[in-house]
């Protein structure tokens, strides 16, 4: 818990500074056959990540690319919002605490 409010306060206060800025996406499309360590049912759901990225356009990118990777196909809208961090900026951009919420259509 001090490491998580440490790495928090670097940020915000300058002594630690990133690139990046912190989003959380959401894109509408079509699970199919999820990788190891994902569950949904197949078909329409909702896709929601964390990520660390350069802007708002690189984070929605971001959710196309490493949903096609997992097994997720974006097909409508992505949203994207400002949010606050839940872990620590890298050296790279990268999404963390992908999520899938199924709906019927």
């Amino acid at each position: 818990m001090e490491d998580e409010k440490n790495w928090k306060l670097k940020l915000r206060y300058g002594k630690e500074t990133t690139p990046y800025r912190h989003f959380t996406v959401l894109g509408d499309g079509i699970v199919g056959d999820l990788a190891d360590g994902f569950k949904c049912r197949k078909g329409p759901a909702i896709m929601a990540m964390k990520t660390w990225a350069t802007n708002a356009d690189e984070s929605a990118d971001m959710l196309g690319v490493i949903g096609r990777q997992i097994g997720f196909e974006a097909t409508g809208d992505i949203q994207v919002y400002e949010t606050e961090p839940e872990q620590p900026p890298k050296d790279n951009p990268f999404g963390y605490d992908i999520m899938f919420t199924p709906y019927d259509e």
